[in-house]
């Protein structure tokens, strides 16, 4: 009799090991389903701004356009960049042909200074407006991104998920957006001009 009674609280103990195991199994991996959706959902909202963005840009294009017809070289440059973001399709590409898009986009807002008009002018100064608030929410969203990847990439990496996430096929993500290197680059300001 008390054999049995140690093979029944044997059995017991496996099967609430088994049952905590599995538990833990499911928990972590609904997580981790949740976690990788947030990165999705967090790469999105970069990618309607990008759109917005990029919907923003012939407006811009065409305000300057009627002050400085002789600037096509920088029309053309930001009509390939602009075209280069709408046909990419991976994170990384659609990031990479956002900051090309940027470069492109700097001598347009510049002529203004070469075109005394265009300041005054209240649509380039509204769509200026606009570029600004947008390039501000994509700021926010690429902050979001990476926070949602480290989120992610933390929570796999720690024991016991990432047993849990190797067995159910997750792995780290990449594609942590990072400024341009140009851009910590102090500009040089000179008043003498």
């Amino acid at each position: 009799m008390k054999g049995t009674w140690i093979a029944l609280g044997l059995i017991a103990v496996i099967l609430l090991g088994a049952l905590a195991v599995g538990g833990s199994y499911v928990s972590a991996k609904n997580q981790m389903v949740a976690k990788e959706q947030q990165v999705q959902s967090s790469f999105s909202e970069i990618d309607v701004n990008l759109q917005r963005r990029a919907d923003l840009i012939p407006n811009l294009v065409a305000t300057v356009k009627g002050y400085a017809k002789q600037e096509l070289a920088v029309f053309t440059a930001i009509a390939n960049a602009r075209a280069g973001l709408m046909t990419a399709q991976t994170p990384n590409e659609k990031l990479a042909a956002n900051d090309r898009l940027s470069v492109a986009l700097l001598p347009l807002l510049r002529m203004q200074e070469n075109y005394p008009d265009l300041k005054s002018n209240q649509q380039f100064l509204r769509l200026e407006d606009e570029l600004s608030g947008t390039e501000n929410r994509i700021a926010v969203a690429r902050r979001n991104y990476n926070a949602s990847i480290q989120d992610y990439n933390t929570f796999i990496g720690q024991f016991p998920n990432s047993l849990w996430a190797n067995m159910a096929g997750f792995h780290p993500k990449t594609g942590y957006y990072q400024a341009d290197p140009a851009a910590k680059t102090a500009p040089t300001v000179d008043f003498n001009k």
